[in-house]
């Protein structure tokens, strides 16, 4: 009986690669009618691994060990690059907002071609350029077709030689910035989200407004910017990502070449910061016709545990997984206090909590609030039921090929595994788990996660 089933599950494998390589989709209503559901999801997971799979290789440059997450796939003639620079987003603003502004000012092309310039010389060729900064890391990206790549090439190394550390490029920037800060003002979601951080990470880079303020942005100078990059990215503190329709050979020596223009920085440690446990409330009064209901509570789960998969499963039903999960359904649907409400169980480097949100009418404003404690805090004391479970493992272990069908998401997913200090298959790993975990141990580990009930409120209100 085993070795039927093996060839029956290599037939269907057999099959499916067939279909994905030689693009015979009409074929597939064939599969659905020989086998199930489940085993076509199962096969589809094997074939992709079979297929395509991101690999990580290391590039040797001067003294350093450069890291490439690498993919390679012919479907479309198109080439991406990401540099990743690791412990230079946000949380290392040394002004606020400066980590922002430093993308933004390489967004601005460089000093001899001025923004005007080296954009029309990207459009001519349909080449992608662009800077972002996140809490953690500074991100190039580099796209275009595989043609026109060695040009995009060229560019970014025009741009890396000669940003346009101009200050008319600086005043640009900063009138867009301010003029984006001055409508925040106004933008009740950013005042709650705000003031949760501060309340929440009081006395850490997380509670500072990491976008700026009107007055650090005015007092910001190119030196500040320029200081900013030169120290911030480095060939020694950078993650390639590449992926497309190009040979790993070809990758390396790209990266190999970018990397020439980049300085050796000191790296540091992202700065550990720990979620407050003091259930505080914060009630800001604006000129609103609706509360906007910000919460968050500390997790002590580490961002490089192994059994990642029951912090998925938690957070999917206590409220991740939109009318499927415990707010929605006690909040939403039984009593219509909300359009949605959300929340979700973060975990990164640098800290490890549980935040939410939602809206509702001032008038229920209260009770909204005392329920999301209250479903909280049943959830941590009993836990889940077994129909809960079932239908959370049928809905992650079915809808994960659609985590990796394109190209960036399967890049995207194995730089995370990398940045975190997992296995690139740790995904596979994990879907096997969640299959096999049983009620006992999820509710185990939901019941010893009481600190979920420490829960913190920020809510923009109007005075009564």
């Amino acid at each position: 009986m085993k070795n039927e089933n093996i060839e029956y599950n290599h037939y269907v494998v057999k099959v499916i690669h067939n279909i994905l390589k030689n693009n015979l989709y009409p074929h597939f209503s064939f599969l659905i009618s020989h086998f199930s559901l489940k085993r076509i999801m199962t096969m589809i997971l094997l074939t992709q691994g079979l297929l395509m799979a991101a690999s990580l290789s290391e590039i040797t440059f001067k003294e350093s060990k450069i890291p490439m997450v690498y993919e390679q796939s012919g479907h479309l003639p198109i080439v991406s690059l990401q540099l990743v620079f690791k412990n230079a987003g946000h949380l290392s603003n040394t002004i606020d907002g400066l980590a922002d502004m430093s993308a933004k000012l390489l967004n601005e092309g460089t000093s001899k071609e001025g923004s005007i310039g080296f954009a029309t010389k990207l459009d001519a060729h349909a080449v992608d350029l662009h800077a972002g900064v996140g809490r953690e890391s500074f991100v190039i990206e580099l796209s275009a077709l595989k043609s026109e790549f060695p040009y995009a090439i060229e560019r970014l190394i025009a741009l890396l030689k000669d940003p346009n550390y101009t200050q008319q490029a600086l005043t640009q920037i900063k009138h867009q910035k301010i003029g984006w800060l001055k409508q925040k003002e106004a933008d009740f979601d950013y005042i709650a989200g705000s003031a949760l951080r501060a309340m929440l990470f009081k006395g850490s880079a997380l509670a500072r407004p990491y976008d700026g303020t009107v007055e650090s942005i005015e007092k910001l100078k190119v030196s500040d910017i320029q200081d900013f990059i030169t120290s911030h990215l480095g060939y020694n503190n950078v993650i390639a990502v590449v992926g497309g329709d190009i040979n790993i050979t070809e990758a390396q020596a790209y990266v190999k070449e970018v990397l020439s223009l980049l300085p050796k920085v000191e790296t540091k440690e992202i700065p550990k910061v720990q979620c407050s446990d003091k259930k505080e409330t914060k009630l800001i009064n604006e000129n609103t016709q609706q509360a906007y209901i910000f919460f968050g509570a500390p997790f002590d789960f580490a961002y490089n545990a192994k059994d990642q998969y029951k912090a998925k499963i938690a957070e999917y039903l206590l409220g991740g997984a939109g009318f499927g999960s415990r707010m929605m359904e006690e909040i939403r649907v039984k009593r219509g206090l909300t359009y949605g409400v959300y929340a979700s169980l973060r975990r990164t480097k640098s800290v490890s909590y549980m935040s939410g949100y939602l809206q509702t009418k001032l008038s229920t404003q209260d009770e909204a609030k005392k329920l999301i404690q209250s479903v909280t805090d049943n959830f941590v004391k009993n836990g889940i039921t077994q129909k809960e479970l079932d239908s959370t493992k049928e809905f992650l272990l079915g809808s994960e090929p659609l985590r990796t069908e394109t190209l960036s998401q399967r890049l995207a997913r194995a730089y995370n595994d990398y940045y975190y200090g997992r296995p690139l298959d740790f995904a596979k790993e994990q879907l096997a788990k969640i299959e096999s975990v049983t009620l006992k141990e999820m509710n185990d580990f939901i019941k010893a996660h009481t600190e979920l009930s420490n829960i913190s409120f920020s809510i923009v209100t109007k005075k009564k």
